[in-house]
């Protein structure tokens, strides 16, 4: 049985760190967008959730997510290359869809790279369909596959 650490709110002591996490391996080939000011910026957005997994205090991974009246977009969600494999992506974005329920959210929306498929079979697996390829989304260079998840609102049914 894997350990899943806790996913919690990110703190604003947490922005640099998230920052570096998505210029090193998210955006990777890509001019760099998520700085440490705009994490910052999430962290204290109320229509914004930025949640974290640390481990021997470091991030381990994060998902940000932002909140409209009916539908959610997944910002970003990353896990450290060498802690993937053990739930930690799966606990976030979890966490994040629950509480998006909880706000009555009932579809959450999400790209991911064209060239990332291992990041788009995890959304499939958890209940994500290809909705669109949306050419050059990323930055002009990267083609994004967009791909969407109805939610069960009454949080009582589950996800």
């Amino acid at each position: 049985m894997l350990l899943v650490p806790q996913v919690r709110l990110a703190l604003p002591s947490d922005a640099q760190g998230i920052a570096a996490f998505s210029r090193d391996y998210i955006e990777h080939g890509l001019g760099w967008s998520w700085h440490a000011s705009r994490i910052l910026r999430a962290i204290q957005d109320t229509a914004t959730n930025v949640a974290a997994v640390h481990e021997y205090g470091r991030i381990a991974g994060f998902g940000i997510m932002q909140y409209g009246d009916t539908t959610a977009h997944l910002c970003l969600l990353g896990v450290q290359p060498g802690v993937q494999g053990r739930g930690l992506g799966g606990a976030l974005l979890s966490w994040l869809e629950l509480s998006a329920v909880t706000a009555g959210i009932e579809c959450v929306k999400v790209e991911a790279r064209v060239d990332n498929p291992r990041g788009i079979a995890f959304y499939e697996k958890r209940g994500y369909r290809i909705r669109a390829r949306v050419p050059g989304y990323y930055s002009g260079v990267i083609d994004a596959v967009r791909l969407e998840k109805g939610l069960v609102v009454d949080p009582s049914a589950g996800l």
